[in-house]
């Protein structure tokens, strides 16, 4: 950087060292303006120019996020995006050092005496080391999320929202060593409202028989009275469509993904709704993810079995209030079967999704992104575009002010081994109407808050989002228009 030597000759030795000190703390305020008063104008104006080029960008995008949340998350979350950012993050970390290291030999350091001259040392390294150790960190938060989105959303496309509803179903299963979930034992349908991000979750217990396939499907073909078959008896249930799909293979030719395919096929048919995406969870590694984020608080109203069925019980989630739960324990909550039955299990694992909705702020995720993009990686395997997160984290801030309704196939309504699959389907479209008539109860309220439909039997809804701990169910439910009554978050 071209400058001219300021004659000091005139200023006493406090002087300066006042104006050393003066320069480097000027960089930090504003980087730019040491050179501007003391070295060369143009390097300053350019340094100027950029900063308030940056800061144009920050204000634009901020004003963008609320006009428009998801489509500002949306273009954030792009890798391409996230590349930019991080490279600009280090081109930033570099160039903000230089103007450090040049504001402090603008403050001539050899005029000044040993004492003054370490501390000025010092003080500039202090703040290089700072400001650029910080941009440099952001710049791998930056990475992190970008591999984060790469690794865990695909390229597949964009679902239009179906009557105003995305409908996602999510799997959990056990992984192998190389491979996730491949007999998924959870199957629980989110039905979100795509204006207001209430939210319906269906439970399809995973010993549904003879599901159906939809017409036209090679599946359907296959089975065209039902999943069932001579040679599979009683092993076919809803979770081994999964398993009979991969293991033919034949039966999708080009598909990457047959198990996914089958199973979300044989959950639309069973439910009467389109399936936009799907999310397939590995639940062994879900303690990891659980464990990134810090657990979760319920109060347990029944005991839970750590093991059982196939292996010795271990020990036991014990009753009690606000019990925390690490990873290992929640994962045993949502999964334990013995001493109970699979559908009180189905109504603990929404007491873990509703937990984990209204406990987990956006400050814990940021402060945790790292250890949470980390296990997530392992964990979840999705089929939304990346270029939908924004979408659905606008739509999941949406639904932690909202309660959360429920419908589970399960007994006694339902009877899993000769299911009525027209009762299921009606038993849904009334249980996505109660959740609509919420949003229109309001809305005609003019905000207010709106109680359930008369024809339910249960109480007003909370619509509470802080956090506190999640009650556990002591039995199965059917159907409950808040998930809070049973699972109070």
């Amino acid at each position: 950087m071209p400058q001219e030597k300021a004659d000091l000759r005139n200023l006493s030795e406090p002087v300066r060292f006042k104006r050393a000190l003066a320069l480097v703390l000027m960089t930090l305020v504003l980087p730019g303006s040491a050179q501007i008063v003391a070295g060369s104008k143009r390097a300053g104006r350019y340094a100027w120019r950029i900063i308030a080029g940056l800061l144009a960008i920050v204000i634009f995008l901020v004003l963008l996020g609320l006009i428009w949340r998801s489509g500002t998350i949306n273009l954030l979350a792009r890798p391409g995006t996230l590349r930019v950012v991080q490279i600009l993050l280090i081109l930033l970390a570099i160039g903000w050092a230089a103007l450090f290291v040049d504001a402090y030999r603008l403050g001539q350091p050899l005029t000044l005496e040993r004492n003054h001259r370490l501390t000025a040392s010092i003080l500039d390294a202090v703040l290089v080391f700072v400001v650029a150790g910080a941009l440099i960190w952001a710049s791998a938060f930056v990475n992190t999320q970008r591999d984060f989105v790469a690794s865990v959303f695909g390229n597949g496309q964009k679902s239009k929202a179906e009557h105003g509803r995305y409908n996602v179903l999510l799997m959990g299963g056990d992984s192998g060593s190389d491979r996730i979930g491949t007999r998924p034992d959870s199957m629980t349908v989110a039905s979100i409202d795509a204006d207001t991000g209430r939210t319906v979750l269906i439970g399809l217990p995973r010993n549904l028989a003879r599901v159906p396939f939809p017409a036209g499907t090679a599946m359907n073909k296959e089975f065209p009275d039902g999943f069932r078959w001579k040679k599979c008896a009683a092993e076919c249930l809803l979770n081994a469509v999964y398993t009979y799909a991969v293991n033919h293979k034949n039966l999708f030719p080009g598909d990457p993904n047959p198990g996914e395919t089958a199973t979300t096929q044989a959950v639309e048919a069973t439910t009467g709704l389109k399936i936009n995406y799907y999310v397939l969870i590995d639940l062994a590694g879900f303690r990891d993810l659980l464990n990134a984020v810090g657990g979760i608080t319920l109060d347990i109203g029944k005991r839970v079995p750590i093991g059982g069925g196939s292996s010795p019980i271990k020990g036991y989630i014990e009753a009690g209030k606000n019990q925390h739960l690490d990873g290992y324990h929640a994962l045993w909550f949502a999964r334990s079967r013995a001493e109970s039955s699979d559908y009180e299990r189905m109504t603990r694992q929404k007491c873990v999704m509703s937990a984990m909705l209204n406990q987990l702020s956006p400050q814990t995720v940021l402060t945790k992104f790292q250890g949470i993009a980390a296990a997530s990686k392992q964990v979840v395997k999705t089929s939304i575009p990346a270029g939908e997160l924004g979408t659905f984290t606008d739509l999941a801030l949406d639904a932690k002010k909202l309660p959360v309704s429920s419908f589970s196939a399960v007994p006694p309504l339902i009877h899993t081994g000769n299911p009525d699959f027209e009762l299921i389907r009606s038993k849904v479209a009334d249980a996505i109407r109660k959740s609509e008539a919420l949003d229109k109860a309001a809305e005609e309220g003019d905000g207010k808050k709106s109680e359930a439909p008369k024809s339910t039997a249960t109480k007003k809804p909370s619509t509470s989002t802080s956090k506190k701990p999640t009650s556990s169910p002591t039995k199965p439910a059917n159907d409950v228009d808040d998930v809070a009554s049973i699972c109070k978050a």
